[in-house]
């Protein structure tokens, strides 16, 4: 791994972040590419292939769990490292940052839904076994109305709740 002025240099093949560590940045690729893998109990998994200008390891900025899957070069690659406290100010800078960054990972959750669902209907049709419990039927749940929103008034300075009164418990159906 070579360091440059902006951003690392890796090598083919070279391991730059391990599924299971902890982590604090994320990356952005500059030049090259990177394949994400995840280990199971088969062995590891090709879960993407990321180019020139993709992120990858941003959960890191927002949450302090540990990496959830292993990323590694393909071919020589070029990559920046950024850190929260570099991210949070280069937002708040440019808030189109953190909007640009919400965008690829709604895009990436879609992704990953729409391979959920092809994997679900690839194991073929759900025939219902007729020696099963029959599932059980949805239950009625009473909840307190917390759809009251807190609001200030102006004048005051107070703090009143706003919404329908609360005349009783509604009543809501749910599948246990």
């Amino acid at each position: 791994m070579n360091s440059g002025s902006m951003g690392k240099n890796y090598a083919p093949g070279e391991i730059i972040v391990r599924q299971g560590e902890t982590g604090d940045c994320m990356y952005a690729i500059q030049k090259g590419k990177v394949e994400v893998l995840r280990r199971g109990k088969g062995g590891e998994v090709r879960v993407a292939v990321l180019e020139e200008g993709e992120v990858f390891g941003e959960m890191a900025i927002f949450e302090r769990e540990v990496r959830s899957a292993t990323v590694r070069a393909l071919g020589e690659a070029r990559l920046l490292t950024i850190d929260k406290k570099t991210f949070l100010r280069r937002a708040q800078e440019d808030p189109t940052l953190a909007f640009n960054l919400m965008q690829m990972m709604c895009r990436r959750i879609r992704k990953l839904n729409s391979a959920l669902v092809e994997l679900q209907l690839g194991a073929g049709p759900r025939v219902r076994d007729p020696t099963a419990a029959a599932e059980p039927e949805p239950q009625l749940e009473r909840r307190d109305r917390t759809d009251r929103r807190l609001t200030k008034e102006r004048r005051t300075g107070e703090y009143r709740r706003k919404g329908p009164r609360r005349g009783g418990a509604a009543i809501q159906a749910t599948a246990t």
